[in-house]
């Protein structure tokens, strides 16, 4: 692993702890909630700077999470970048995408020679472990624990509160804990009334799998499923099989995706993607379920001294609800912003967001909402982009917009056609409340940072019902 950067200039880090697997003073330079990929990667790059970091998790490592374990080429560079090998099974760098009509395209996933030309299934047990242990290496220290809310005294200094009544006073804090995360909450960063809400279900079964599929599936013909299906290939010979809805803010409505998943896969079988033997009762035990908020939609992602990273801030693709890379590069960027001018984090962080998704995900995040009430038209959209001539002829274009990969294509057809689809999604979204509201969480404060870039220009001009949803789509 590199060595540790030493502290930026006028930065008084505390002295590096032992690892005692408990906080052993009250006072630390940050503080972590959640040791997901963001905040294992956050804290990596806060404790190789010279920072005094622990990192809250409330769980037991290794842990299950609900996932498509699937880490694409964008992230597989970023971790190559820190020095960090993370165990998985590599697979070919494109994925097959199911249409409604029963018709297949094929999608490359990597869009440059600088990114990896494969995709690694890594289980979730075993990423975040990998992930956690190389933050611990580096100096974190870990507390079990959750962060059940902050407060800031008048010099600006904060103190997280953990569940079982311990505090811990910090310099800044990083909220990765996860699409419900209590930091966001507490510190005013999320308006509730534009989430744009997602929910998750995910399980094993006993089936082998060589080849990743994205399904666009309909329960019933031409009323497609508001989000899609995935078959991925999965540890010890198993097949990873999820669906994954978007709700927007009615959140009841996520329990019907434990309903469908047994006709889900059903539908896998008649369709020969899986054996017949694969069936319900899946893999005992197997069965996650989780929220996410996508598209940055009612999230600034930092403020003053506290950033979010990952689902925390919704950064996850509103258009196949992946938040792996975005996870990872975020919680990078965290460690970077704070290592960088602690004093002006939030303002260096949120440009760091705005330059790598603000021209993607705030515009992305409109298309999903406006689709969410038209199954109809998610159907139609599923059936051309699987048709013969038009799926072949946009396929790798199509690719590189729905994986935001466009910053790092060279020119080519598929560049062209990509910025194409970018350019009708901004221009079709232009006066979307989703898209402002997304934008504006982006811009900088009036003593933040000097010029600007040009998007953040533009934006300058959970209930109980909602926990009953997830234990009915988890355990029925």
């Amino acid at each position: 692993m590199p060595p540790a950067s030493p502290p930026p200039r006028g930065l008084a880090w505390s002295a590096r702890p032992r690892h005692t697997g408990r906080v052993a003073v009250d006072a630390v330079d940050v503080v972590v909630a959640g040791c997901g990929p963001a905040g294992a990667c956050a804290a990596l790059g806060l404790a190789r700077g010279g920072a005094r970091v622990v990192v809250v998790d409330p769980g037991q490592f290794p842990r299950d999470k609900a996932c498509g374990d699937l880490i694409g080429p964008l992230g597989l560079q970023r971790l190559a970048e820190l020095g960090v090998e993370v165990p998985g099974e590599r697979l070919p760098g494109e994925i097959m995408v199911l249409g409604p009509s029963g018709r297949e395209l094929l999608l490359p996933f990597s869009a440059s020679p600088e990114y990896p030309p494969y995709m690694l299934a890594s289980p979730r047990k075993a990423l975040d472990a990998a992930l956690r242990e190389a933050a611990l290496e580096a100096g974190a220290e870990p507390v079990i624990g959750r962060v059940a809310g902050l407060t800031r005294d008048a010099r600006g200094r904060h103190e997280a509160l953990l569940g079982d009544g311990r505090r811990i006073r910090c310099q800044s804090v990083v909220g990765a804990d996860g699409a419900m995360s209590r930091v966001a909450t507490d510190s005013g960063l999320v308006r509730s009334s534009r989430v744009l809400w997602g929910f998750a279900l995910r399980c094993y079964v006993d089936a082998p799998v060589e080849f990743p599929y994205i399904v666009f599936w309909e329960p019933r013909p031409w009323r497609a499923l508001p989000g899609y299906g995935w078959l991925f290939p999965g540890p010890d010979g198993r097949a990873n099989v999820g669906l994954g809805v978007g709700v927007r803010d009615q959140r009841a409505r996520a329990a019907v995706v434990g309903k469908l998943l047994p006709d889900f896969v059903a539908d896998l079988r008649s369709s020969g993607l899986l054996p017949p033997s694969a069936r319900a009762p899946l893999v005992e035990g197997s069965r996650r379920g989780g929220w996410i908020r996508v598209g940055l939609a009612g999230t600034t992602p930092a403020r003053g001294r506290v950033l979010l990273a990952g689902d925390a801030a919704a950064l996850v693709n509103p258009l196949q609800g992946e938040g792996m890379a975005e996870a990872i590069l975020s919680g990078s960027d965290a460690a970077t912003a704070i290592l960088t001018a602690p004093d002006q984090a939030a303002d260096h962080y949120r440009r760091a967001i705005a330059d790598r998704h603000g021209r993607f995900l705030p515009a992305a995040g409109a298309v999903h909402a406006a689709m969410l009430t038209r199954p109809g038209a998610i159907s139609a959209a599923g059936r051309l982009l699987t048709a013969p001539l038009f799926g072949a002829a946009v396929a790798s274009g199509w690719s590189v917009y729905w994986n935001d990969l466009l910053a790092a294509a060279p020119r080519s057809r598929r560049r062209l056609t990509a910025a194409g689809l970018a350019a009708a999604a901004r221009l079709s979204t232009r006066r979307s409340d989703v898209r402002r509201d997304a934008l504006a969480g982006l811009a900088p404060t009036p003593e933040g940072l000097p010029g600007s870039t040009t998007l953040v220009a533009e934006a300058s001009s959970s209930s109980a019902g909602a926990r009953d949803a997830v234990a009915a789509a988890a355990g029925s």
